[in-house]
């Protein structure tokens, strides 16, 4: 069985990830601080808890395990968060990394799959947003991986895939993993939540977005269709040996105002809102032109927006559920 590195495997896209590379005969091995991953979701191979800066830890990983190529996902991602703790980001997201490369190219372990951002790109010029876009993040979160991103294509021998996402949402389809975060700062979970009465409110930032609701827009993609295109991301760079970047995403944009009716439907419920001041930082659109994505890898995302909506929100009433 080939075993394959994942870093940060017990977050939500990680955790789907190893689920994904486990269904297709690989062994993940998960590295994770669980900061913000969740012990319980790592199902489908070992976990080493500890920092993927820790060279040691590493080393020793890779000396037990043959391992036949990395996912990188271990980082902090909260766009909000890294404009009060640029610092944090930078040293976790670009200087934790460093170390992690110095240990792969050490060991001469590739190929290299790098989960970056649609943050890359910062304020569109365009859209759809292809991966040609200029490059201009707007905050430290983004600002982070695009120096990663810099540094994997400044080194010749790493056969790299740089997948940058839009925004991953949904949960497994056969109900075994979700999305978890203490606190939670993603849209759709906010809502069910709220709509399940776990919230008393939800925070709607701003309707003064140059948007036809006045909400802004977003490029949803289920985490599992993502999971999967990691994975043939992976095999391609086994295949081809030639470095790639990619766009993840579905091509079809939703307001946060729509996001909000589809819950409300599945819910049979009214969400209660309250409208708080917009994000300064917030691109009013984000949709992705995946196009390039479903050529290389011949991938195509299965499932929209009522499915991620129905997914999350059936993990979130079993989650419920447990506790009573």
């Amino acid at each position: 069985m080939k075993a394959i590195l994942i870093t940060g495997g017990a977050g939500y896209i990680g955790s789907h990830i190893c689920k994904a590379l486990a269904k297709k005969g690989y062994e993940p091995i998960t590295i994770d601080n669980l900061s913000t991953g969740n012990r319980s979701a790592v199902r489908w191979g070992p976990l080493y808890e500890g920092d993927i800066g820790d060279k040691k830890l590493v080393k020793t990983i890779l000396e037990k395990y043959p391992v036949y190529g990395v996912i990188h996902l271990a980082a902090y991602s909260n766009v909000r968060e890294s404009h009060q703790a640029p610092l944090k980001y930078y040293q976790n997201n670009v200087g934790a990394t460093l170390s992690l490369l110095e240990v792969l190219l050490e060991m001469k372990v590739v190929p290299f799959v790098f989960s970056s951002t649609c943050a890359v790109y910062g304020m569109p010029q365009k859209v759809p947003i292809d991966e040609s876009h200029p490059k201009n993040p707007i905050n430290p979160y983004g600002e982070s991986k695009l120096i990663v991103e810099k540094i994997l294509q400044a080194i010749p021998e790493l056969n790299c895939a740089l997948l940058r996402y839009f925004n991953a949402a949904g949960a497994d389809v056969e109900g075994e993993i979700g999305e978890s975060h203490d606190p939670e700062t993603h849209l759709i979970p906010l809502l069910i939540q709220t709509a399940m009465g776990k919230r008393e409110t939800f925070t709607l930032n701003g309707e003064g977005h140059r948007t036809e609701d006045g909400t802004p827009i977003r490029d949803f993609i289920h985490v599992t269709d993502l999971a999967l295109a990691h994975i043939l991301a992976l095999e391609k760079l086994i295949e081809k040996k030639e470095s790639i970047t990619l766009n993840l995403g579905t091509g079809i944009g939703y307001s946060v105002r729509e996001v909000i009716s589809h819950v409300e439907k599945k819910g049979k419920t009214k969400i209660p809102i309250t409208v708080g001041g917009s994000f300064a930082g917030d691109p009013p659109i984000l949709v992705a032109n995946g196009d390039k994505a479903m050529k290389t890898l011949g991938w195509k995302p299965q499932y929209d927006l009522s499915t991620m909506i129905e997914t999350a929100w059936n993990w979130h009433q079993e989650q419920v559920e447990l506790i009573l």
